[in-house]
Parts: C-alpha cells; structure tokens; sequence
C-alpha cells in the first residue's frame, strides 16, 4: 500500500474519530490556517475587469475551461514515484497515439514533485533535482514544444497529502513560481485538511490560491479539489475555480459494496453523489467526478480490483454525459487497443466538450431490479439529446427513452444515433427500445426529423 493511501486513511480515521467534538472547535481553525481580515486580501488589476467585492461574493473568473478540462494526471497510476523521464516519455506518448487529437492535452504532475517533505514553515517550495534535473519550466517548454499543457500540484496546508511541502502563506509567491514555469493547470489538494472546518475558512483558502493566480498574469486552470466538503459546488465558480472533486477519491472499481476502507468512491457512488448538482457544472467550473480509471486494471496507487471493458467504457461515456474533467490516471504508454478505443471515440467526446456545457441529469428510474435501471439526458448546442440508458445492475434488461415523455419536447418524429456503433436508425414515432447488458450505459444522440428539412450528419 502507498504512503498516500495510508495517509489518507489515516486522516480519515481520525476525522471520523473526532467528528463529535470537531464543531465545538471552530475557533482553534485559525491555529491551521490564519485568516487575514478582508481589509488585508490583496487586491489587483485584472484585464477581466472582475470583482472583488466579497461581501456579495467575489464573482472571480479566469476566462478558462469553456469546457471540461481533458488530458492526463499522475497519481492513480504512479503516485509519487514519478520524474523527468516518465513525464517527457508520457507527453511524447500523448502527442503521437491519437490522445492529443482527441483532445487530452493537460499532462498534470499530482503530488510528489516537490523537492521536501516536511512542513513549508521549515522548507522552499521547489522541485526535486533528482527526479527533475532539468527543472519544471524546461518540462513545461517541452510539453508546449508537442503542443501539450502542463499541470501542477500542491495544497493550502503546511504540507500535501504525501506529506510535500505545501504552500500555505506563500499563494502569492507560488502562483507567480507557477507562471514563471509556464504552468497551465493547478490541482490545489486540501486532503484531509479542513473538513470540518466552517465554510467561510474553506472559502478563504479557496480564494488566496484564486487571487493569487488571477494576479499571476498566466491563465492557469484552477482546480480547487476538497473530496466534496463545505458543499464547493455551490460557491466554488463564484470564487475562481474551474473544477472542484464532488466526492472523496475514485477507487478502481465499478460497484464496490459501501466504501473502500470506508473512504473510496466506486463509479456508481460518484454519479450517485452527483445526482443532484448538475445545475452547478456550465462552461468554465464544472463537477469534478475524479479521474478516469480506464487502464489501470486493478494496479492503482489507491485502491480497487479494476474493471471489465464493458465497465472501463460506461464509466467514460458516463463521466462525458455529466461533464466531468477528463484526466486519464493510468499509465498511457500502456493502454491496450481497448482502453484506446475507449479514450478515443469521437463521438462521446463530443458530447462532454459541446460548447453548451449541460451536465445530464436523470429523467428516469425504471423498477426493475431494485430501480438500477436509470436514464440521464442533456441538451446539446445543435438541439439533439444525448442520452444515457445505464444499466447498474447485472441482469440483461430492455430500456426505452421518449423524446416527449422523458425528455418533455414534442417531437413527432426522431432519429437514434448509437455512439458506440455508429449507427444511425429511425425514423421512430413511438419509444425507442434496446437491450442494455449489465453495468453497460447505452449512449444515444436523439435528433428531431423536420418535415422538408435535410438532417445534418451527426
């Protein structure tokens, strides 16, 4: 087990432990983290002409991410065993397999870059000259050279999850480090740091990073990753960030009973958490499921047993239909010719970057087999439907879906695309029906036939 794993479980345990008493100590949250008065945050020009004004809300915006964010991340697949060589092995690997066309162009260092461990207090923030002897800037000039972004890592508490020197009281300072390196990507991790902490002290951290990036003068993609606490979604976007975690980490598994070590979320406990905050993802800040775990067939840095195909593709098609960011978290320089397929697929990354940026939301829950029979659905630009029926159970099941009962539009007639066939069927004038096997989502665009008019090619 990795050091990060039990670090994390260890934080959880005690959280969970001390969960009782945590609300009577809201005042000792200033010894964590020292809040300045808000006459003290610092302001500055921004060409967004944005506000500051944080007695309505700061209204922060960078202008980035119009839609979810997509490439590539350390962690799952590594850990902290990562340096140079893998990351320059990983951009040219993304750059020529197909990847980068597709659309994954973030190759994101997570934790373990860092050249100290131990408290920022005691040491620099600075990147290991051992496993990156020729610096991060060098590595952002080559990413940029393949026509690739990178992305860096670390978290408002003295120290990361790993335990890496952090970056809290240095944010200014950091995030210009950031920008002089040519950084385009900052997953901020709070860990286990903070849960139970008041909202507004979530916010403030959340806003220091957000300030101190804007100011950096570099357009920087903000991840404000908090595992789903203080409720982020609701305010997260109003304070910079353009993704935030909904939940706890991903472990490698499609249904795992409960939680793993009591923490994991498996992929049906991410779209459930999800559920009911797809009005809080658009263009520009959008629900962060966690990263993709396709390919990492049971070898993650966390946990999970790993997934069959039929799985490893509903979770893809389904993290595109919710609008989640992208992030592959497994090794690409050894995906097989499936997970390829999987990453790939043109027509289900179309549905997770349409410039509308609507998240699905269920339209339906079928009976059958204990309610695991669901429909998702969202509006797309060019006024078609994409459509989920997801299968969560393990029993072969026929689903139908209604463009008027189900979706509420009155079409007379319409055409199905299936965008894992290929196929385009109909007209149909009555419910569209299909066999879904178990743990399988069938991912369909629903078109309305216009009397006399010629029906663009999907």
């Amino acid at each position: 087990m990795q050091y990060r794993t039990i670090l994390r479980t260890a934080c959880v345990v005690i959280l969970l432990a001390t969960q009782s008493v945590a609300q009577s100590q809201s005042s000792t949250y200033t010894d964590i983290y020292t809040i300045p008065p808000l006459s003290a945050v610092p302001t500055f020009t921004s060409p967004l002409a944005i506000s500051t004004t944080i007695s309505t809300g700061p209204n922060l915006s960078n202008g980035l991410a119009q839609t979810p964010p997509m490439g590539w991340s350390s962690w799952n697949g590594f850990g902290p065993n990562i340096n140079e060589t893998l990351l320059r092995d990983t951009i040219d690997t993304i750059a020529s397999n197909g990847l980068m066309e597709a659309g994954f162009v973030y190759v994101n260092l997570d934790d373990g870059w860092q050249h100290y461990l131990g408290n920022r207090l005691d040491h620099p923030l600075e990147a290991d000259p051992v496993k990156f002897p020729s610096g991060i800037k060098a590595l952002a000039d080559y990413a940029h050279s393949k026509g690739l972004k990178l992305g860096i890592y670390s978290g408002p508490g003295q120290t990361t999850c790993a335990g890496y020197t952090g970056s809290q009281g240095h944010e200014a300072e950091d995030a210009k480090l950031f920008a002089s390196w040519g950084i385009d990507h900052l997953k901020y991790d709070s860990c286990c740091a903070y849960q139970f902490a008041p909202k507004s002290v979530v916010q403030q951290v959340i806003l220091s990073m957000s300030q101190a990036l804007l100011a950096s003068g570099r357009p920087i993609v903000y991840h404000a990753c908090h595992c789903g606490w203080a409720d982020s979604w609701e305010w997260a976007a109003q304070y910079g960030a353009n993704q935030w975690r909904i939940g706890q980490d991903i472990s490698d598994d499609f249904d795992y009973p409960g939680n793993r070590m009591k923490y994991f979320f498996d992929v049906l406990d991410l779209l459930d958490r999800g559920n009911s905050l797809a009005q809080f993802s658009g263009p520009g800040h959008w629900n962060d499921y966690d990263m993709l775990i396709i390919g990492l067939n049971g070898k993650s840095q966390h946990v999970g047993a790993g997934c069959s195909n039929v799985e490893y593709r509903t979770h893809f098609s389904m993290w595109a239909m919710v609008c989640s960011p992208l992030l592959i978290g497994s090794d690409v320089r050894a995906l097989s010719s499936d997970s390829m397929e999987t990453l790939t697929n043109p027509e289900i990354i179309a549905i997770s970057q349409d410039l509308l940026g609507q998240a699905a939301a269920t339209v339906g829950v079928g009976n059958q087999d204990g309610g695991t029979l669901q429909v998702y659905a969202k509006a797309m630009e060019d006024g078609s439907y994409a459509v989920a029926l997801l299968n969560r159970g393990g029993v072969t099941a026929d689903m139908s879906i209604s463009p008027q009962r189900d979706l509420t539009v009155a079409w007379d007639k319409y055409t199905v695309r299936d965008v894992w066939k290929h196929e385009t069927t109909g007209p149909y004038d009555t419910p569209y029906m299909v066999e879904v096997i178990g743990h399988e989502a069938k991912i369909l665009r629903l078109y309305e036939v216009v009397p006399n008019a010629t029906m663009p090619l999907p």
